[in-house]
């Protein structure tokens, strides 16, 4: 995905990468929200660099139902660690992706 430093992307289907990086924060979220997920699955993203790799992440947790994720990760050489700085509940398919603070 062709991104210009320090602005978001347009929203896009999640890859393999996007669902990795749900697979490694999902203890943390399921910490966060005191919940269970059966169901898992990154659904939609968007991506912004800086000193380190933003994530906003659409996650599919029920039949009906979604999670937003942020998600920064730090640059290969700095590591590549994963931080998950938010979750937002409650929300829908057509629930926009966009920046948030929590």
């Amino acid at each position: 995905m062709d991104i210009k430093v320090g602005a978001w992307s347009h929203t896009s289907y999640a890859d393999k990468e996007t669902q990795c990086i749900c697979d490694q924060v999902k203890s943390l979220v399921e910490g966060k929200t005191n919940k269970i997920y059966q169901e898992f699955k990154a659904a939609l993203s968007r991506n912004h660099i800086e000193d380190r790799k933003n994530f906003l992440i659409k996650v599919r947790v029920g039949e009906r139902n979604y999670i937003h994720l942020q998600v920064y990760q730090a640059r290969p050489c700095n590591g590549g660690w994963l931080q998950l700085s938010g979750v937002q509940e409650d929300k829908t398919q057509d629930d926009g992706l966009e920046p948030f603070n929590n």
